[in-house]
């Protein structure tokens, strides 16, 4: 492939909603496109969703490429990548960005296998720097740095493709801050046409049900989180009581998920819920890389373990050294009557 240098967003939209996760994503590929001096574009696969298109030039998008049909309306792989793979082949971009998403981990693959360009997933940070290669001893220069905790999260690894493009990669909602939109940007909006074979449409979508999940970790100002120190389910419902004072969600480590204390879509870290709350507590939570990774840019972290060493004290702003179950009830006993 010629080596382009725009930085693309495959953008995720449900019924005309956005996905967070791909706003997040255009303000980290506006800061990429700075370094490299290229531009920012958005991919959007809908159906009448130009007001959507719209939006996403306020949100750093350069130039969008809206690819409008009926069979877009709904997310099918096929059609999907048909319409992705297509235009990387067509257009080139340098760098693909797409959500770590149900959808997005069902797409990406596809997507990177039919245009044969790696894939690194479930990135946590991504940066441009040049990499020289020891095999054949030649510097290749503006390369994207894909980072994520490798070997269950007890190492981090940088990894780089620098002979296949485009380089892909899917981020997770919550890893990258989402920008403020701009209505005074201005971009182009190229609405795409285009043309499905029958084996592309193999499947149809006969009818749709979806459940909005009763639990905003992402946007709780705060949070209160159990880990497996917290000892059973009973014990997790001082954590309601506590996050109820505080008008606050529930998160957990994935010990206490796995553990059976609570479900999983309460689950902070890397294979949960990244978060940056005003305040998270921290209750019975060793703080396993995998945890920290995912709420460790919270504004301010109170940690509540019987060991002092624990990991999770290291990035602690307030620490308090004592058994859950005898701490958090005094907290709840002091609110409740600051309250009175």
């Amino acid at each position: 492939m010629i080596d382009g240098r725009d930085v693309w967003v495959f953008v995720e939209q449900q019924e005309g909603k956005l996905a967070d996760v791909s706003l997040e994503l255009l303000g980290k590929a506006s800061e990429l496109a700075h370094t490299l001096g290229s531009r920012v574009g958005g991919v959007l696969c809908g159906y009448q969703v130009e007001a959507q298109a719209q939006q996403l030039v306020a949100f750093g998008a350069d130039f969008v490429l809206w690819a409008d049909h009926p069979e877009l309306e709904h997310y099918r792989t096929l059609p999907y990548a048909h319409v992705l793979s297509q235009l990387i082949r067509e257009r080139n971009p340098y760098i693909v960005l797409i959500g770590a998403t149900p959808l997005g981990r069902d797409l990406a693959p596809r997507v990177a296998s039919a245009v044969r360009a790696g894939l690194t997933a479930d990135c946590t940070d991504l940066q441009i720097g040049d990499y020289h290669s020891r095999r054949d001893e030649k510097t290749y220069k503006d390369l994207l740095f894909q980072i994520r905790p490798a070997f269950g999260g007890n190492l981090i690894a940088t990894i780089v493709n620098p002979l296949m493009h485009p380089q892909m990669a899917t981020v997770r909602e919550g890893v990258f801050r989402k920008p403020q939109p701009d209505a005074t940007r201005q971009g182009t909006i190229e609405r795409i046409h285009p043309a499905f074979e029958g084996k592309e449409l193999v499947l149809q979508v006969l009818s749709r049900e979806s459940r909005e999940s009763s639990v905003n970790l992402k946007d709780a100002p705060v949070i209160v989180a159990g880990g497996a120190g917290m000892g059973s389910k009973e014990n997790f419902q001082l954590l309601h009581d506590l996050a109820n004072l505080l008008g606050g969600e529930v998160g957990a480590s994935r010990a206490a998920v796995d553990a059976g204390f609570i479900s999983r879509e309460h689950q902070v870290g890397q294979t949960g819920t990244t978060v940056r709350p005003r305040l998270y507590i921290a209750a019975g939570i060793s703080g396993a890389v995998q945890h920290r990774a995912g709420m460790s840019e919270s504004n301010k972290i109170i940690a509540i373990n019987t060991d002092p060493n624990a990991p999770i004290m290291q990035i602690a702003h307030y620490k308090i050294i004592g058994d859950v179950t005898e701490v958090i009830p005094l907290m709840i006993k002091a609110l409740r009557e600051k309250t009175r």
